[in-house]
């Protein structure tokens, strides 16, 4: 994920400063006016598509005067007038901003896709414009010059630093032509990456497998085959089955279907999206992104995109990603091998002759895993029910930090599946707003993350409370039944949850430095440190409970799920490791990239070895993360933080697992501070060490 949020969100009254005189925006449109909603958040029951592009040019006119105010500014520099300024400036147009491509994520359409190509090089150019403007780069100047003189504490110190960096990281020092060439490539990056996205939505929208016989669902779940006849009638296919490329329609139809050819269609239309020559063709679009990356990295003095990303993150530089990913990369394909060859016996034992395919390894790791264990992930997801998973992350929560959810029904919303709760510290004040939508649509994008729609931020010496999102593609409920869940998606859950509690719990002074403005590398640290609780069984028995029965999940299943807890680890670390080195691959290199996308790719994955029957988590052309989602040269992030929350755990494991002494030290030098440190000094002072690699080895089975 990228930093799990967009622009920050306030509700104010739109009001442009000119001098001393204050100038009300008088209009309509609710994105400009002052939000009289519950809690301040956005009135998606008012907001319109058309509101959106003139609220976007007045909240650009109302910024460019706010700066105009701190560049003209008689008065000497000072940290007040000028850094504060300066953090404080914009806020109409984050708060129209971060309401429309959340939206544009998440409920998106034509229209709002239309105005988000648009803007993509206005945004890019009012930033630009902003960041390159040489008055207001000498003042701050003036006050980094004088840092040494003034009396500001460890925030207010964090706060202009990462101030001054930005803006030299963004231009401010280079040369006028220079200046000038940056904005042209900003211009077009911008516009390619959002481009790139759309494309990706449309591809995946686009395809449906269309069944008319019941003897190709041989295998299937009723589950899945009742959720394939609902989408079947949505889509206008009466009596017929229709699966998809969203995860919970493709995977368990991989995972459980009998039907080799169907498995291999479904899975060649998923791993080709972006990749078919059509008019949602990304190849060119990616070779563009990676070059124009590289000439802009080396205009600021960089050897590499990479080099560039990986300066403010806690990994430094490209050798020292290489070193982590490499040393991981052995142990996995080497288990990765081994369970190749379990899947050839297990094909070879039903007179199958032939080699395992990508289209293969779910569905016979499946059989394997019940003949091993004696597990069935059906088994399992009576247990999981949404409603369930989700009390289970909150009755965590509770025990760690105290705090209390409660649900809402008077907040507006942007759709009819989204949940609002109201949450709560341990001393009943009010923390915060958190918002969580599931399940897959057309207007979504695929995967899952958190994001804001206020960061937390201190005014007047009070806390501005946060407004926190999650958003997921879970299985759907079927029927009259909840939706039930996988346990990988109840662990996506946790996942989430934890970056969400991150943005809940902060408690800074600056908004930029809330929550989860902290570096790739470590804002993974609070979602997966959260993943351990989803899984253990001590959990496990408080959340997991039969839909029907309400009875707890015997001990016999969890232990069952223990025994295969390291299971198929060596495909998830190779299908993952693999695609963060092909995202190192296009970023660390100081050469434009000449050759074809599929060719580069195919040479990336021939160098580490990777065997046909896996390929990369995230293909080139559908690599959202790395092209069109702020993870670039940082996706190996994932794994970097999993070292971080595994000996996180094990700190809880050592004492208990809800031992308060270790939940409130992480709270109060993890989750609270957000960026207004250096996050490899805050691991420290909670952990009182490094972290060790070890307990990561031993969680994927790898030691």
């Amino acid at each position: 994920m990228k930093k799990r949020q967009l622009l920050p969100f306030f509700a104010i009254v739109a009001t442009a400063f000119v001098g001393c005189e204050e100038k009300k925006v008088m209009t309509d449109n609710p994105l400009l006016l002052a939000y009289e909603t519950p809690f301040n958040v956005p009135p998606f029951d008012k907001i319109k598509t058309e509101d959106f592009r003139p609220a976007f040019d007045e909240a650009i006119k109302v910024h460019n005067l706010e700066i105009d105010t701190i560049v003209n500014n008689s008065d000497k520099a000072t940290f007040q007038n000028t850094i504060v300024a300066l953090e404080n400036a914009g806020r109409l147009l984050n708060n129209v901003s971060t309401v429309f491509y959340n939206l544009n994520s998440a409920n998106t359409n034509d229209s709002i896709q239309a105005i988000a190509k648009d803007l993509a090089p206005i945004l890019s150019s009012h930033s630009d414009e902003i960041s390159m403007n040489s008055k207001l780069f000498d003042r701050i100047k003036t006050v980094w010059s004088n840092r040494n003189t003034l009396a500001l504490d460890e925030q207010d110190n964090k706060l202009l630093e990462e101030t001054y960096k930005s803006f030299v990281r963004s231009g401010a020092n280079l040369k006028d032509a220079d200046k000038e060439k940056m904005k042209k490539l900003n211009a077009e990056l911008s516009t390619l990456t959002t481009q790139f996205g759309q494309n990706l939505l449309a591809e995946t929208n686009a395809y449906m497998l269309v069944v008319d016989s019941a003897s190709q669902l041989e295998g299937l779940p009723e589950s899945l085959k009742t959720a394939a006849a609902e989408e079947a009638i949505a889509k206008g296919k009466k009596d017929k089955w229709v699966f998809t490329l969203q995860n919970p329609s493709i995977m368990p139809f991989l995972q459980y279907s009998k039907n080799r050819e169907l498995r291999k269609q479904l899975w060649e239309a998923y791993q080709l999206r972006g990749n078919q020559d059509n008019t949602n063709d990304n190849k060119a679009i990616i070779q563009k992104i990676v070059n124009l990356r590289l000439q802009k990295a080396k205009l600021l003095g960089y050897s590499s995109h990479a080099a560039y990303v990986l300066e403010e993150s806690m990994a430094k530089n490209p050798a020292n990603v290489y070193a982590l990913l490499n040393k991981l990369w052995s142990p996995a394909l080497a288990k990765a091998k081994g369970e190749e060859a379990d899947i050839a016996k297990e094909i070879a034992a039903e007179g199958g002759n032939f080699a395992v395919a990508p289209y293969d390894w779910r569905y016979y790791t499946e059989i394997i895993r019940k003949k091993r264990f004696a597990l069935d992930e059906d088994e399992i997801k009576p247990y999981l029910s949404l409603p369930a998973v989700r009390e289970g992350a909150f009755g965590v929560a509770n025990k760690l930090y105290g705090l209390t959810f409660v649900a809402l029904n008077n907040v507006p919303t942007y759709h009819k599946d989204v949940e609002v709760y109201e949450v709560k510290d341990k001393d009943g004040s009010h923390l915060g707003l958190l918002y969580a939508d599931f399940f897959p649509r057309e207007s979504k994008r695929g995967g899952a993350w958190m994001t804001s729609y206020r960061s937390q931020s201190t005014e007047d010496g009070k806390r501005v409370a946060p407004v926190i999102s999650i958003v997921c593609n879970f299985t759907k409920p079927v029927g009259k039944n909840p939706a039930l869940l996988t346990f990988d998606e109840a662990t996506t859950l946790f996942h989430e949850f934890g970056h969400a509690l991150h943005g809940l719990l902060s408690n800074v002074r600056y908004r930029s430095m809330a929550g989860t403005s902290v570096p790739r590398d470590f804002v993974e640290l609070p979602s997966q440190v959260m993943e351990n609780w989803a899984a253990d069984p001590e959990v496990l028995k408080t959340y997991a409970k039969h839909f029907k029965t309400k009875e707890a999940m015997p001990d016999s299943l969890i232990q069952k799920m223990e025994k295969a807890g390291t299971f198929d680890q060596g495909f998830a670390t190779v299908e993952y490791l693999s695609a963060a080195l092909l995202d190192m691959d296009y970023h660390a290199t100081t050469k434009p990239i000449s050759k074809d996308i599929n060719g580069f790719e195919k040479t990336a994955m021939k160098k580490i070895g990777i065997i046909d029957a896996i390929i990369p988590r995230y293909r080139s052309t559908y690599f959202q993360h790395i092209f069109a989602g702020g993870y670039s040269a940082g996706y190996y992030a994932y794994i970097w933080s999993e070292v971080l929350d595994s000996d996180a755990f094990a700190a809880f494991k050592e004492k208990s697992l809800y031992d308060q002494v270790t939940a409130d030290s992480f709270r109060k030098n993890i989750l609270e501070k957000g960026g207004t440190d250096d996050p490899a000094k805050m691991y420290r002072t909670f952990r009182g060490a490094d972290p060790d690699p070890k307990y990561l080895l031993k969680k994927r089975g790898l030691n």
